[in-house]
Order: structure tokens, then sequence, then C-alpha cells
């Protein structure tokens, strides 16, 4: 535990930082959108698609600047307890490198989404955003965690097929963001589009609401779980390269990573 925390400490505080950032993004688009001149602001009440459009482009958009930034090549740009269960769950992670990220993910969208709720107060308590707090949606929680199951099925479906392919690797971070976009536009009247339990416990924490919140900490891990099974029974164990949606062909690497190697076979 020592060494890894010697060794990789700034991993996790990028994972703290990246997620703390995209978390920061939410508040602050959340209440702009909000802050509309009337008109503006009346158009969105009546056409909430279009509202979670804007949203879910500025999401996606903010999701795909991470991943492709320095710290996203850097840490693998996880930002999701989710994510890295998953590629611990693979082998791609040591334990401790796990359990840091998954406790530098909460710790990073808890602290910063509750310093930016304070200086946004009393704008994002306001009802039509409530500090952006995830919650089923008309037809109830069951409703809820499949959907959440299912988008998070996709999700990881599509890290690992992109991710691991010579041809199509470059685009994972476009795929993630695009599809976290699709979500909020079309998902969110479900569940509330979370896909990320520190991204819900983050909201719930600075709202003091923490309903159904047992719908965000068991179905995105299962639904990226179960996307991992599949894809390893169709592809093998071996197919997994590494745990980076973005891996660069140098730098340091701290996953068990296959990358290299298999990037050296082609060039040899």
């Amino acid at each position: 535990m020592v060494t890894s925390l010697r060794e990789h400490w700034r991993h996790y505080v990028i994972e703290a930082a990246a997620l703390g950032a995209f978390m920061a993004v939410v508040g602050i688009v959340a209440v702009a959108l909000a802050k509309l001149p009337d008109p503006a602001r009346s158009f969105m009440t009546a056409h909430a698609m279009l509202h979670r459009l804007i949203f879910g482009t500025a999401m996606g958009l903010t999701a795909i600047a991470i991943v492709y930034s320095p710290w996203g090549r850097t840490s693998g740009a996880h930002i999701n307890p989710a994510v890295t269960l998953t590629y611990f769950l693979l082998d791609k992670m040591g334990f401790y490198d796990a359990l840091f990220y998954v406790a530098a993910q909460f710790l990073g969208a808890t602290i910063v989404f509750a310093a930016v709720a304070r200086l946004l107060e009393p704008a994002i308590a306001q009802p039509e955003i409530h500090y952006v707090v995830t919650q089923p949606g008309m037809f109830g929680p069951f409703v809820a965690l499949g959907a959440e199951f299912a988008i998070a099925f996709v999700m990881m479906t599509a890290i690992l097929h992109l991710s691991n392919s010579s041809r199509f690797a470059r685009y994972t971070g476009l795929c993630a963001g695009a599809l976290v976009a699709a979500y909020i536009t079309f998902e969110a009247p479900l569940s509330g589009m979370s896909l990320n339990p520190a991204r819900t416990f983050a909201s719930a924490f600075a709202a003091g609401d923490p309903t159904a919140l047992w719908i965000y900490f068991i179905a995105p891990p299962a639904g990226m779980l179960t996307a991992a099974l599949v894809y390893v029974y169709a592809r093998g164990a071996r197919s997994v390269r590494c745990a980076k949606l973005n891996h660069p062909a140098t730098g340091e690497c701290i996953f068990r990573c296959g990358y290299r190697q298999s990037q050296e076979q082609r060039y040899a």
C-alpha cells in the first residue's frame, strides 16, 4: 500500500481532479441554463429534450476533453468507480491502485462539487436544479435500475471493443463522450442518468438527499462488469490490453499493460 501511494500518488490526484472538474462543469452548466434570459428559459422549459441535449452536449464534450487531456493520458481517465472496478476484476489493476482510484474519485467529486455548490447557492438549490441530483424518473426505481444497468453495459462494451482495437482505439474517448451526451438527452427521464456512483454521491451529499442512492451504487458497476464478462467470453481475457481509455505510445503506465507489447510486435 505504501509503495503504491509513493509511486502512483500523482495518478490518484489526477483522478480526483479530473472527476472534480467534471462535477464542477455539471453544476456550472446546470445553473447557467437555469439563468438564461426569460424567453430562452421559458423555451427550454417547454422543450425539455432540447434542454437535456444542450446539457448533455456540454457534459459529453467535457468527458472527451478529459480523456484526451494530459491528465487522461496519464491516469487512464476512468473518472468512475464502476470503470475502475471493472478493470480491477479484469486483472488490469493492482488492488491498492484500484482502491486509491475509487477513493480519489469519490473524494474529488464530493469535495469539488460541494465547493462549487456553495458558490452557486441559492441558484443550484432551486427545485428545478436541486444540486443536479440523479433520481429515478416517472416509472420508478426498478425501471431506473434497469436503465442504469443498460447504459453502463453499452458504455463498457463500447470502451472495451474500441480501446482494444488497433484501428479504432483513438476514438474511444469520442465514443464515450457521445454516449454521455446521448444518455443525458434520451435516458435521463428514466434514471436521471448517473452511470457513475461517485457522481451521484457528490450531488446527493451536497443536497443532503440520498434518495434511491442504492440504485446508482449497484446498477453501473453491475452493467459494466456484465459487459466485461461478455467481452472476455467472446474475445478472451488476453484481448484486454490495458486499463487506459486513451493510451499514448510513450510515457508511464501503472497498469498491467499489454498495449506496448502489441505495438512492438506490430512494428517489429
